[in-house]
């Protein structure tokens, strides 16, 4: 566990620092530096390669994790990898032919009010290719457990440079147009440099030879492309039938409320860069007791640490809002219904990883497609009727049954579940600390009122954390850092 907590920390750091990085660009350099209309097209254009690329990816990133460790010899696994570089390939070639075939037709439809759009369609092919060989090659580097450089390059690289090209098209140093075309760039060069990175753990060697097993290979691939577009609906999906239900301003209002509750997945997100590659080699290696162990610590780990993240929102959220304009201000029971959901997530640990990297991976998508229709039903019956409460209800409820789903169907197959004493514990903690600080105001200033309850929260759960040994992976983690002070 020491290797996880130490890159997951890193991980953790660079998510953040990225967060903060995109919360200022979108908050405040887009705002300024761009007009509605260009912060609109460099937007829907990265939106829509976000759509794309797992199309071109074809789930190749995590058929490598899964099956890398299962081939022994270094020929075996070089025939896997050249087959992980040449499938993105032949998927863009496809539909790069489709693009070029309806060209004309994807000009038409752009014409009028979003004709702006036009110049610049082809970028979106050509952010959404290199996004897709980025995550080919940061999976490469994740099979022998490098991930702190990879999430660097996905996390903060890009933004920070987005922030500066912003920065350059203030002074005047480049045109709007090259701007666009700069982010282009950016996108291009981060996946050449994680090409590099991942080609110096393990120089690639072309063998035109079929790896052994071809046929499940591409059948798990295609399965995971099909996880993706699920993935990609249950994101936007709310979002979508809010527009459809409520005046347009309310998915503004709406994304700021999942904007602030998505700090609480960082810590999952970190970790799960390197606990799947584990997960996975576990699972091939058939090591029972060290999957049980691993998914018992990281979902206890992850809950310490998201539970703090989260007993800091519900308790500040509404000082946090006397800070933005009040156009924009939301019930903070759409923000703590949000923030379980996220909760919830990171108390799943592991649990993702073990399901997708064993052979019970086509169950979990037939659950998938079942909560894509749930959830669906769910805001058709509660947006008119409870507007953004019954979009986040909706969310809620659909999540609940879907992440129970999963934890049930690991126990059914595997015999083995996430809690312990200690997470009832934590759960006990998480809601007295949350209840007692959410109705004391130490201060009327907004500010001072959030950095003193931050500060004598955190100190009060740490020490807890601490004394009550419940993790002593965090224990070892706070010696380190009391050490270095």
């Amino acid at each position: 566990m020491g290797i996880i907590i130490n890159q997951s920390i890193k991980n953790m750091v660079t998510t953040y620092l990225g967060f903060a990085i995109g919360a200022v660009n979108t908050l405040f350099l887009f705002t300024y530096f761009l007009t509605k209309e260009y912060y609109g097209l460099v937007s829907f254009l990265l939106s829509a390669a976000n759509l794309i690329w797992p199309f071109l990816v074809f789930g190749v990133h995590s058929t490598l994790i899964k099956f890398f460790t299962s081939y022994k010899t270094r020929k075996e696994q070089d025939r896997l990898l050249t087959l992980m570089l040449i499938l993105p390939a032949l998927a863009a070639l496809l539909l790069g032919l489709i693009g070029l075939l309806f060209y004309s037709e994807l000009l038409e439809y752009f014409q009028g009010e979003n004709e702006l759009v036009q110049p610049y369609i082809w970028l979106i092919f050509l952010i959404a290719f290199a996004t897709a060989y980025f995550e080919v090659f940061f999976a490469w580097s994740k099979i022998y457990y490098k991930s702190s450089f990879g999430n660097f390059m996905k996390e903060v690289f890009h933004r920070f440079c987005i922030s500066v090209l912003l920065l350059m098209v203030y002074k005047d140093w480049i045109s709007v147009s090259a701007f666009i075309y700069a982010i282009s760039g950016v996108f291009v060069f981060r996946m050449i440099v994680m090409a590099l990175y991942a080609f110096s753990l393990h120089p690639p060697r072309i063998s035109l030879q079929a790896p052994e097993n071809l046929s499940r290979l591409l059948k798990y691939s295609a399965l995971i492309l099909i996880a993706a577009s699920v993935a990609t609906v249950l994101l936007d999906l709310d979002k979508v039938m809010i527009e459809y239900y409520m005046p347009i301003e309310n998915v503004a209002i709406y994304g700021i409320a999942v904007y602030i509750a998505t700090v609480i997945s960082v810590p999952q997100k970190a970790m799960h860069q390197i606990t799947h590659p584990m997960t996975a080699e576990m699972l091939n290696t058939k090591d029972k007791a060290g999957l049980k162990n691993l998914y018992q610590k990281s979902s206890l780990n992850l809950l310490i640490i998201s539970a703090l993240i989260f007993i800091w929102i519900i308790t500040n959220v509404e000082s946090l809002y006397e800070l933005i304009p009040q156009q924009y201000q939301i019930s903070v029971f759409v923000v703590f219904l949000i923030s379980i959901v996220k909760l919830y997530d990171n108390l799943l640990g592991n649990n993702n990883s073990i399901l997708f990297n064993s052979d019970y991976y086509r169950i979990v998508l037939g659950i998938g497609v079942i909560l894509v229709l749930l959830a669906f039903i769910l805001n058709y019956l509660l947006i008119p009727k409870f507007g953004l409460e019954g979009a986040a209800t909706a969310s809620f409820l659909a999540f609940f049954v879907y992440n129970t789903s999963k934890i049930y169907l690991v126990y059914l197959k595997f015999r083995i579940q996430p809690f312990s004493k200690s997470t009832w514990l934590m759960l006990v903690l998480t809601f007295v600390l949350t209840a007692g600080f959410y109705y004391i105001d130490i201060s009327a200033l907004p500010v001072l009122n959030i950095l003193l309850k931050v500060l004598i929260s955190g100190i009060i759960y740490g020490l807890i954390i601490y004394f009550s040994k419940v993790s002593s992976e965090i224990n070892t983690m706070i010696d380190k850092v009391l050490n270095l002070s």
